[in-house]
């Protein structure tokens, strides 16, 4: 890639560090890594140059290794870390707590120092905000976040911000609906964050109980070209959204269950609540979903939380490759 080289060798703790020229450059990367599968599967035929770059991505991670190291449940972030490095080519090392000498006491900065011997790159999931940053701090080779508690979740903002464009053709100009919980909802907190470079209105919904937090919201005022709105009623924005952003409420962030009780069927997001939205609307949820997006909004040409997942893939691939410096 053309200098300046925005990610090589650097670990992806927070998006504060993303500047609008550095997603660009992932971005493009992204969307060869996306032509490169494609081609690979028999979706769409390749060109002879096709092919070239398809060997090339495939190949690009080739002897090199990647450790997962999960602290806490996951399906999609995991599967599309494992599955984006095998697709460049490279090794997967998967390590979770309950398997690992965390048993034993042994602390993160440890565990991560040791599983670096083994590995060019490391994934880390973390039910404790902040144990990014302490971990990155601890390591000589490259980190990326994967969600760090009620922190941030920098990769999943990554591929929400390629959806967005991928859905509608720009950022700029647009105006995105964040739903739900917002509080303890790190895709929320990223995502917000990485708007701020661009030139849009954000509207909040949420229970009262769940608003986004105001360091978030501070965070994002430092950019002129955003406008934040709150608001506890999603029929005051749905009208005029591009972008609807559905979180769930997520139980297990709750010391008290009462609350969780209280707030977890606040909104439904159901063909009905279409209606009143753009024939051009996206539909987002980083995934997994419990009631908050019925069923039936799957079939709604709007709903892209599936193909969503599916960009996940490419981003992380372009994320790995980049931050190695092989593509």
């Amino acid at each position: 890639m053309s200098s300046p080289k925005h990610w090589k060798a650097k670990h992806t703790v927070t998006v504060n560090s993303f500047s609008r020229a550095g997603i660009e450059e992932l971005f493009e990367v992204a969307n060869k890594c996306k032509r490169a599968v494609k081609s690979h599967t028999g979706s769409n035929e390749a060109s002879a140059e096709d092919k070239e770059t398809v060997e090339k991505v495939m190949n690009s991670c080739k002897g090199l290794v990647l450790a997962c190291v999960f602290y806490e449940p996951s399906t999609r972030t995991n599967c599309s870390f494992t599955a984006a490095m095998y697709r460049l080519g490279g090794s997967v090392v998967q390590v979770n707590s309950t398997g690992s000498s965390v048993k034993k006491g042994e602390t993160l900065s440890d565990t991560v120092r040791c599983l670096e011997c083994y590995c060019d790159i490391l994934v880390l999931r973390h039910p404790r905000k902040g144990s990014a940053l302490e971990a990155s701090e601890a390591l000589k080779k490259p980190l990326l976040n994967a969600g760090d508690g009620a922190g941030e979740h920098p990769t999943q903002a990554l591929l929400d911000l390629y959806t967005i464009l991928d859905e509608q053709g720009q950022i700029d100009g647009l105006e995105i609906t964040l739903l739900g919980d917002l509080k303890y909802g790190r895709t929320t907190h990223s995502l917000a964050k990485l708007l701020s470079r661009y030139n849009v209105t954000i509207n909040y919904v949420s229970p009262e109980e769940l608003k986004i937090p105001e360091d978030v919201k501070l965070e994002v005022s430092k950019s002129e070209s955003v406008t934040q709105r709150e608001f506890s009623n999603l029929d005051d924005v749905i009208a005029s959204t591009d972008v609807l952003y559905v979180t769930r409420i997520q139980k297990e962030r709750f010391e008290d269950q009462s609350i969780y009780e209280a707030v977890k069927n606040s909104f439904i997001v159901d063909c009905k609540t279409l209606e009143k939205a753009k024939s051009k609307c996206s539909v987002m949820h980083p995934l997994p979903r419990v009631n908050e997006i019925a069923v039936e909004v799957d079939s709604d040409p709007r709903a892209a939380y599936f193909r969503q997942m599916e960009n996940g893939l490419y981003v992380r691939m372009a994320l790995i490759g980049l931050t190695l410096d092989v593509l």
